[in-house]
């Protein structure tokens, strides 16, 4: 059998169909038969078609076979960002602070995020991003140190840990979940801004296979922009 991984089918299919090979709402072949085509297991095919669903571009159904959506759906595309950069684009001056790295028990809600056990600890960082000398974002952080225990030894005086785990651990997966909140005192006085007002929040857990990385909340300064692609 040719070595192809579902990565490489779903990417192929995807192509076919920006092509036009299958229309619209149209059924495209079986997996047994996408498996003699492909020269692999009907598990790679599945799995490839599956994501393929997830991303709103197929239909499936049982016994009702798989169909190219009529109207295909359209993600936002999300990196995760270095703040670092975010700020250097606009020509301004980065600096971080690292003001608090513990190792704790997480509440309830931080082990249900990073899967881990209830008397199992977690490393807790808590970070201010500044630009031009003022603070533009807080971080929360735990991390799963059974998935990256090197960062216990890591320093972070000369990099975040924000650009830490992006250039050195990979990840697969995650959820991201965007809000507006009002700023709580603790929030408001690392800001420099005033309790109660809005503040623009990114609630994301990450995750390589089975393995969750990390689970951090982004409270950034009153005016603050995402922006991204379709």
């Amino acid at each position: 059998m040719t070595n192809h991984s579902h990565h490489s089918v779903r990417e192929s299919i995807r192509t076919r169909i920006e092509n036009g090979e299958w229309s619209l709402g149209a059924l495209i072949p079986a997996e047994k038969d996408l498996s003699t085509e492909y020269g692999c297991a009907r598990t790679t095919i599945n799995r490839a078609l599956q994501a393929l669903a997830d991303e709103g571009l197929l239909i499936r159904k049982r016994k009702g076979g798989t169909r190219v959506c009529a109207m295909p759906v359209r993600y936002a595309k999300f990196e995760i960002p270095i703040i670092r950069e975010q700020v250097e684009a606009k020509g301004d001056q980065y600096r971080h602070e690292l003001v608090c790295k513990k190792r704790e028990i997480p509440p309830s809600d931080i082990r249900a995020k990073l899967n881990i056990e209830d008397q199992e600890k977690a490393l807790y960082l808590e970070t201010i991003h500044f630009s031009n000398s003022a603070p533009l974002a807080v971080e929360e952080r735990w991390v799963n140190t059974q998935a990256v225990p090197e960062i216990l030894q890591a320093s972070f005086d000369d990099i975040s840990v924000n650009e830490w785990l992006v250039k050195t651990v990979p990840f697969s997966s995650g959820d991201v979940l965007f809000s507006a909140q009002n700023m709580n005192e603790k929030i408001a006085a690392a800001l420099k801004s005033d309790a109660g007002k809005a503040t623009f929040v990114v609630d994301r857990t990450t995750w390589v296979g089975d393995e969750f990385i990390t689970a951090i909340k982004l409270y950034y300064q009153s005016g603050f922009e995402l922006y991204t692609q379709l």
